[in-house]
């Protein structure tokens, strides 16, 4: 019942977005954040070694703003989620049918056709329950597979403010949450995930207006390699293989 009253809360969250500019909501509109998607999805995609000949199963796709920069490493992908209203405009994109193929569905629930050399997404496990789809992934993977993710840094500030009050936050869902990575990198290996590796990155707000980006991600760059500063960074790289 708790599941299917957050697979509910999700998919009516995917509707407010969708009529409220997921975009604008999840800042990948403003020239900060068209970069941030860029890198993030490079991240991503390299961590998962995408290329031709790949298969890959995308989890939580949304609009298919990641799917896009996915499908442009020639890997052929499976991008799955629970909202209509999302995958409606995703569908807009006319990504290659021969590359891309949408698939509506809960991913704990999913009917994938595996297995994959690879499973990733983009800020989507924290709407999970990781108990529940990490098994799911573990199991989807081929031998040697990859599991390739960017999640929300529970020890960034800003992060743990929003989710602390979250009520004033309607871009939040009621359910989505964040990660430390020490505990999440604990849960993937009990999972049977080995070579784990989870980096601190992005410095580099939405916000920040165009003529300051060079400047924030120059010093964004420079925090992600102090120790205990970078643990504070926006996000999180994770990489784990099965």
């Amino acid at each position: 019942m708790e599941q299917n009253q957050k697979e509910h809360n999700e998919s009516l969250h995917g509707k407010w977005l969708v009529e409220n500019d997921p975009v604008y909501q999840w800042g990948w509109g403003t020239p900060a954040g068209k970069r941030r998607a860029k890198r993030r999805g490079g991240l991503i995609a390299n961590g998962a070694n995408l290329r031709d000949g790949i298969t890959a199963l995308e989890i939580g796709c949304g609009t298919g703003l990641f799917t896009e920069i996915f499908a442009g490493y020639g890997a052929k992908i499976l991008a799955v989620d629970l909202s209509p209203d999302l995958l409606e405009e995703a569908r807009k994109r006319n990504l290659s049918g021969s590359q891309v193929e949408f698939l509506e569905s809960p991913f704990e629930k999913c009917d994938a056709r595996g297995p994959f050399d690879a499973i990733i997404g983009s800020s989507v496990l924290h709407h999970l329950d990781c108990n529940i789809a990490f098994k799911k992934i573990y199991d989807l993977l081929k031998q040697g597979g990859v599991l390739s993710f960017c999640e929300p840094n529970m020890l960034n500030p800003q992060v743990w403010f929003c989710l602390r009050f979250r009520q004033f936050f309607p871009n939040f869902s009621p359910d989505e949450t964040a990660f430390v990575r020490w505990k999440l990198s604990r849960q993937l290996k009990s999972a049977g995930f080995s070579s784990v590796k989870i980096i601190p990155f992005d410095w580099l707000h939405p916000a920040v207006p165009e003529l300051l980006i060079p400047f924030v991600r120059v010093l964004g760059y420079a925090l992600e390699r102090i120790p205990v500063i970078r643990e504070f960074s926006g996000s999180l790289c994770i990489v784990a293989r099965k």
